[in-house]
This record gives structure tokens, C-alpha cells and sequence, in this order.
């Protein structure tokens, strides 16, 4: 477990344990949800749409218009 201290401007600093384990890097944006439990989820937002083009492989090809006519 790792542990962080608040500073009186409400920031903190993510120990390097968990930004290596991440991979975070500076400016990398991090979402923060509060669960009713009072727990909180940290996720890192690393990945843009553009950064996953590509990465999704269709079973089939996609029907041409052509193709979708004459059916």
C-alpha cells in the first residue's frame, strides 16, 4: 500500500510506485470517481480515441452500400 499526504492547496503526489505500475507521466489526466461508500476510484486516462484507431479488427468486412442495396 502507498500513501500520499494533502498540502494545504488540496494537491498531493502519486507515489512512483504507483505512476510506474501505471505508466502515468506528466500531464496525463486522471479521473477521480467518489462511490457512495466513500470510496474513491482513480483512473488514468491514457488513451485517446486516436490512440486506439486501428487497434479493433472487424470479424468480416463492413457491407458496401452497393452491397446493402442488394440485399
Amino acid at each position: 500500500m502507498s500513501a500520499s499526504t494533502l498540502t494545504s492547496k488540496g494537491q498531493t503526489t502519486i507515489p512512483k510506485d504507483i505512476r510506474d505500475a501505471l505508466g502515468l507521466k506528466a500531464s496525463d489526466e486522471l479521473i477521480f470517481t467518489l462511490l457512495t461508500d466513500g470510496t474513491v476510484v482513480m483512473r488514468a486516462k491514457t488513451k485517446s480515441l486516436r490512440d486506439l484507431a486501428g487497434s479493433w479488427k472487424a470479424s468480416k468486412p463492413a457491407a458496401t452500400k452497393s452491397q446493402k442495396r442488394a440485399a
